[in-house]
């Protein structure tokens, strides 16, 4: 595989796993009312190809938190129990944001590495056609 286009399958791989997490993320955020609902977590994985690592990475299980659902006082909620309690979600909001943006500034410099290996391999052409 020739530099170049080891650095844009590096670059995109990264850019792919980057927004399937960013996709977690935001379905967490908009199920952050939902009772019962857990956090979703994607692990990332390194490409092995013929037992070598290649460089890239690709999005791994999606895991579910086991983290303490939240309970809520609701009397008049159709999920409460007796006592008045039902189970919220384990989604923090303020965790879920600081994923998002570093999420989008993963995906931001993945990009920016693939603009500047076409720039590089672009100049490389035209030296070449001189």
């Amino acid at each position: 595989m020739s530099g170049f286009t080891q650095i844009f399958s590096i670059a995109a791989s990264g850019m792919n796993a980057q927004s399937q997490r960013l996709q977690h993320v935001s379905e967490n955020i908009a199920n952050n009312d939902t009772p019962g609902y857990r956090k979703k977590a994607v692990s990332f994985e390194q490409v092995l190809e013929f037992g070598q690592s290649t460089g890239q990475v690709q999005a791994g299980r999606v895991s579910l938190s086991d983290a303490e659902l939240t309970r809520i006082f609701d009397p008049g909620h159709p999920m409460a129990d007796t006592g008045g309690y039902y189970n919220g979600s384990n989604v923090d909001l303020v965790i879920e944001i600081a994923d998002a943006r570093e999420a989008q500034r993963s995906y931001e410099a993945n990009l920016k590495v693939f603009e500047q290996a076409r720039k590089m391999s672009s100049s490389l052409s035209e030296l070449l056609r001189r």
